[in-house]
């Protein structure tokens, strides 16, 4: 069984803000960043999920797991319509492309704001441990975002490093967190969808599938 690294924020800070994307990855960010004593709040900034049903139950998913541990957390706002606005022109790019890269960093840099007015000279998040996306591309998003403000900077930790991918999935089977089956905006259920179809299987259905209780 793999122990988790003592974990040093940037500076020595002891208090982070961590933006959360959902509980399946957030969940070993939260119990690692908890086992080194660290202080931290979470801060849910995600406009780009689509449908708002889909939005409501990840948003739920994460609200669950850090009232287990009185983990103070900030639901921000859905401006959807924002994040639309500033996708524009980038509906066909592919996954991981400029598209993703446009999407983090709109939300990295509302995370930076919230940082700077309450306090924060440290945050990271969640979004790094998942395979499916580009460390490279999430670590520049949040690096410019903090490049906004003075003594303020981005925690580039790779939470996947030390057993941490291994033990965030063992977490969302403990928890049985929600399932989500695509990264979250419109357009990746649009390729998601577009991809099943095309290989015989169907199509996503939102809000039934459960880490080790899947519900149909």
């Amino acid at each position: 069984m793999s122990v988790r690294p003592q974990l040093v924020p940037p500076e020595g800070e002891k208090k982070v803000l961590l933006h959360s994307c959902c509980a399946p990855c957030s969940g070993e960010v939260m119990e690692a960043m908890l086992a080194s004593g660290l202080e931290y709040t979470i801060f849910f900034y995600n406009p780009n999920i689509h449908p708002l049903k889909e939005y409501e139950i990840r948003k739920q998913e994460n609200i669950r797991f850090a009232e287990k541990f009185n983990i103070p957390f900030i639901d921000a706002d859905y401006d959807k319509d924002n994040w639309f606005e500033r996708i524009k022109g980038l509906e066909n790019t592919p996954e991981r492309g400029e598209r993703c890269t446009v999407c983090f960093d709109m939300r990295f840099e509302r995370t930076a704001l919230y940082a700077h007015e309450n306090g924060f000279k440290v945050f990271t998040s969640s979004l790094g441990i998942s395979r499916w996306k580009d460390m490279n591309q999430i670590n520049g998003a949040g690096t410019r975002a903090a490049q906004r403000y003075p003594d303020m900077q981005y925690w580039t930790h790779n939470w996947r490093k030390g057993g941490g991918s291994q033990r965030m999935i063992e977490i969302s089977k403990r928890e049985q967190f929600y399932q989500q089956e695509y990264c979250g905006c419109a357009y990746s259920l649009r390729d998601t969808n577009q991809w099943r179809i095309a290989q015989g299987k169907p199509v996503i259905k939102l809000g039934v599938k459960y880490y080790s209780a899947d519900k149909e």
